[in-house]
């Protein structure tokens, strides 16, 4: 009889099960396992699997407040966690770097897969850089580390658990590696050899790097190009000498806003550096703020125009608008994980978490067919959360796993998502028109903020425990 109920209350709530449709597919417990067995390192496992540990993680990101505490006792209580409490946070804070890394990389190839055929995702690039997959690289420290751990109790100033370098694939939007350290005060450049070859091996070229100030050196710049075809757009840093060439001239212009630009020719680095290389440095100047000066290896000024570049770069917000939905929508800002390891697997997770709501943004604009940037993220998480709560309550936990079985090849899933989210549209998803943005609040001091990661290191050298509660 409860089988008939089941499926009812199933058939109510589309966007739960796309979600644990799509979840089932990027991590079933098979992969989890592989995965896990391949990157644990010296860690192992006892009454708490890695698939359980996602599961744990999933449903306390899941939860209204994003509760860690509220999600190990849930299942402590519905007999899914034989273990303390104290065991789960453990668990959760000694897992590898690797496996938080390759978590989010893995799990981004299998939704690439699903992604929607439709026009509803309209390709970001300018014409002249279609040809190229464009991807952004920055950085992202997590903060707001809770003070559970004994060398942090009496620490005043923020605590930072671990630091990532994210590349975000500009067209599809999904953030597809990452690359990690524990010590959150870490430079982003010194994760650039680790994230390149991640996004190589999954992202064929010709690629497009693009990035802040901060990748802006001759040592970035050459790993940027170290692979034929690949090429780099980075927002010009004066540590770096830029010496310009007597011909061509200084090319003026204006781009899309009417604000004028000059582009001049040159090279990077002072003579005499065998890494010394020649770009095109652009210039836009912009009343009452700070010029904005790129540079980038594409030299031919008609085929790559300056407007292309300077339009590209402003698309580069995108991951920060990316960080931001993670940290306030997906519960990065309250953190189950005290260690710095802990911490990673979050912003994994977070981002992961991310990229699925991404591709069930995609079948709901391609139902309506409408614009997916017209479809408010953050709205419609809040109605799959609303929905994956009432088939909890309504159903018991181990049958919602025999609801929602695993479909056996990404076509099956696709056709699956056109009709569970084909029709499905609500006018409180329609994200509301941009407001124009306000000039920051003039900086009144640095806030002191200390990484975990060099709290742990100073105590284990005095030889004291981290005594985590």
């Amino acid at each position: 009889m409860h089988q008939d109920f089941d499926r009812e209350v199933l058939s109510r709530l589309p966007l739960a099960e796309a979600v644990l449709s799509l979840w089932q597919w990027i991590c079933d417990d098979e992969h989890l396992d592989a995965l896990y067995d391949r990157h644990r390192g010296s860690t192992y496992e006892k009454k708490i699997t890695f698939p359980l540990m996602v599961q744990l993680v999933r449903d306390a990101l899941l939860e209204p407040d994003g509760s860690g505490h509220q999600s190990f006792r849930h299942a402590q209580q519905d007999g899914t966690l034989h273990a303390a409490l104290s065991s789960a946070y453990d668990k959760l804070g000694h897992l590898p770097a690797a496996v938080s890394e390759t978590f989010l990389s893995q799990g981004a190839d299998r939704l690439r897969q699903l992604w929607p055929d439709t026009q509803a995702w309209a390709d970001p690039l300018p014409a002249s850089l279609r040809d190229m997959e464009v991807l952004v690289l920055d950085g992202k420290v997590v903060k707001r580390v809770p003070r559970r751990l004994k060398p942090t109790r009496q620490r005043k100033g923020g605590l930072l658990g671990g630091k990532g370098l994210a590349a975000l694939h500009l067209r599809s939007g999904l953030a597809v590696a990452l690359a990690t350290d524990p010590d959150g005060e870490a430079n982003d450049a010194r994760l650039v050899p680790a994230v390149l070859p991640q996004v190589r091996a999954r992202v064929p070229g010709p690629r497009l790097w693009l990035g802040d100030r901060q990748f802006c050196d001759l040592t970035q710049t050459e790993a940027f190009t170290a692979e034929q075809g690949d090429h780099f757009v980075v927002r010009y840093h004066s540590k770096v000498h830029f010496c310009a060439d007597a011909t061509p001239a200084v090319q003026p212009g204006q781009d899309r806003q009417g604000r004028v630009y000059e582009q001049a020719w040159g090279w990077l680095g002072c003579a005499g550096n065998k890494k010394r290389r020649s770009v095109r440095r652009i210039t836009l100047h912009r009343v009452g703020e700070e010029d904005v000066i790129l540079v980038t290896d594409l030299l031919d000024a008609t085929v790559y125009p300056a407007v292309d570049l300077l339009a590209l770069y402003l698309a580069r917000w995108g991951i920060e608008r990316v960080f931001q939905q993670i940290t306030e929508v997906f519960h990065l800002n309250r953190l189950i994980a005290t260690t710095p390891q802990g911490t990673l697997f979050q912003l994994s997770f977070c981002l992961l978490l991310y990229n699925l709501i991404q591709v069930v943004r995609g079948y709901v604009a391609a139902g309506q067919q409408r614009a997916v940037e017209t479809i408010s993220t953050e709205l419609l998480f809040i109605d799959v959360t609303k929905q994956l709560v009432a088939l909890h309550e309504l159903v018991e936990t181990g049958r919602v796993v025999d609801l929602v079985p695993g479909v056996a090849s990404a076509a099956a899933l696709r056709k699956k998502l056109s009709r569970l989210l084909g029709a499905v549209w609500s006018e409180c998803w329609v994200k509301a028109k941009p407001k124009k943005r306000k000039p920051p609040a003039p900086n009144k001091g640095k806030r002191d903020h200390t990484s975990v990661f060099r709290l742990l290191q100073t105590q284990r050298q005095i030889g004291e425990s981290p005594n985590s509660t």
